[in-house]
């Protein structure tokens, strides 16, 4: 493993050299395939920028976390001001925009652009990740840079296009990804457990991956377009969808920048000291209650159990609020920091699509009446995936109690149940699914807000950063209204 690593920051090195000498050194080569670097080394670092953006401090997931009420912040602390407040300006996480353009699809960008059926399957591969992330960036921002995106310094101000379109080509890539690792021949080359630090080579596992994130578009949209024919393509195609957690991982070790990024921002550092952001996040006190209500046993894994037990804090308390009606009570050491269940160690894979939110996206799919299956059984089999994720036991005990959206049977709303459900499932992981979803379909039901937000509800997007305005002026939209103006799929 890390030999991975080693690879990986040798390629980092190489790579922005390239960059920064190709204006002066480059002049009759195609900027767009540099030669020097091969698939095999380029394809770990680009799965190592996903991994980082999606479970870094201020990532897609942390900020996922803040919208959906998950997390807040201990006494002492003031570094969430911004997300209580609802401050969606043009800086809010404007990274979200930034490092998913300039790290990791610029790098897949580099495998898709590779010439002759040799690289089939690095194709294959870049265009199922590529559609993997612009569908993050839609439901983001809306309309994104997209067909004139990614060419470097043959297009720097790159058009945006239109949102449904995007989606619409979404499928198209992966399709296309799909017939390329059907079609590869026997000269195809396939990258080893150093070269794939996801799924190690193994092409079905790609092609499950492309079904799973097709269906992931297509169940986003079917509010507003009949999808159904494209969901039973899926089915026909017949390899299926992903049959576990899909997990990245490099070979993190217990060394400086070589951890999981998650555990060496939200935990330890490698000294083994506890971080400051992790002594800072904590479980508001709405999630632990509602987990407590539902007799839920993931509350001990989701988040830490104090000695003097579980405690939450309201998002946006007051700072003279801390010490009501007990002195010190939301100290670090008192409050409900992440749990073991998503803080699994120093060396654990960065989850980017879990088993879990699968099958709950099965259970809205087949609710709905546009995939083939019990709904029922898919729920259950999304709430099992979660505890087996979290290591938690007790799930067939949780899921057949008579509790409303606990029990799918007896739960009056199903698609509440299914959204609730996820909501859970996703709390930590990739938490910005369930913040999608909550602007979509307005469930979980009565989550509350920050006691400090300037909007009687939370954002439904992020607006375009200010570098982005500044360098690409002429083609970005107009600054959307974060809490107003939907992403296509919620309506109106």
């Amino acid at each position: 493993m890390k030999s991975i690593f080693k690879y990986i920051s040798l390629l980092t090195v190489v790579l922005l050299l390239t960059t920064s000498c190709e204006d002066f050194l480059d002049v009759n080569t195609d900027p767009n395939n540099p030669t020097s670097v091969t698939p095999d080394l380029v394809l770990p670092v680009a799965q190592k920028y996903t991994a980082q953006g999606m479970s870094t401090d201020r990532g897609l997931s942390h900020l996922g976390n803040m919208m959906m009420y998950n997390w807040s912040q201990s006494d002492g602390f003031s570094w969430y001001n911004d997300e209580f407040l609802y401050l969606v300006t043009s800086s809010f996480y404007q990274g979200m925009f930034n490092n998913v353009y300039n790290s990791a699809l610029k790098q897949y960008q580099i495998l898709d652009n590779l010439e002759g059926s040799d690289y089939d399957n690095y194709r294959a591969i870049s265009k199922i990740m590529k559609a993997y992330h612009f569908q993050q960036l839609v439901d983001l921002y809306g309309d994104v840079p997209y067909t004139e995106a990614l060419q470097r310094s043959n297009e720097a101000t790159p058009v945006y296009d239109d949102a449904l379109s995007i989606y619409t080509d979404l499928i198209v890539q992966l399709d296309t990804a799909i017939t390329l690792i059907k079609n590869a021949g026997p000269a195809a080359l396939v990258p080893d457990e150093n070269g794939d630090v996801i799924f190690s080579g193994n092409m079905t596992n790609w092609i499950r991956m492309a079904n799973s994130v097709k269906l992931r578009i297509l169940v986003r949209q079917a509010g507003v377009s009949d999808v159904s024919s494209q969901i039973a393509a899926i089915e026909a195609e017949g390899t299926g969808f992903i049959t576990s957690d899909v997990l990245i991982n490099p070979g993190y070790i217990q060394e400086e920048g070589k951890q999981n990024p998650m555990w060496n921002s939200l935990g330890w550092d490698v000294g083994g000291t506890q971080t400051l952001s992790s002594k800072a996040t904590c479980a508001t006190q709405y999630v632990l209650d509602y987990l407590a209500s539902t007799n839920d046993p993931r509350i001990d894994y989701i988040y830490e159990l104090p000695e003097t037990g579980h405690l939450g804090v309201p998002q946006g308390l007051a700072s003279d609020q801390y010490d009501i009606p007990v002195v010190d009570q939301y100290m670090p050491e008192n409050v409900s920091n992440i749990g073991p269940g998503i803080l699994k160690g120093f060396d654990a894979g960065v989850n980017i699509f879990s088993l879990a939110e699968l099958n709950f996206l099965r259970a809205e799919a087949a609710l709905n009446g546009d995939h083939t299956g019990d709904p029922e059984v898919y729920y259950n089999a999304g709430i099992d995936a979660s505890f087996a994720y979290l290591e938690a036991p007790g799930a067939a005990d949780y899921r057949s109690q008579s509790v409303n959206l606990v029990n799918y049977l007896t739960s009056g709303d199903k698609l509440e149940a299914i959204i609730t459900q996820k909501w859970i499932a996703v709390n930590g992981i990739t938490a910005e699914q369930s913040w999608f979803d909550y602007s979509r379909t307005g469930f979980p039901t009565d989550l509350p807000i920050s006691l400090v937000a300037t909007s009687s509800d939370r954002p439904v997007r992020l607006m375009y950063p200010a570098d982005e305005i500044s360098a690409n002026g002429e083609n970005v939209p107009t600054q959307p209204d974060p809490f107003t103006d939907k992403i296509f799929w919620a309506g109106n």
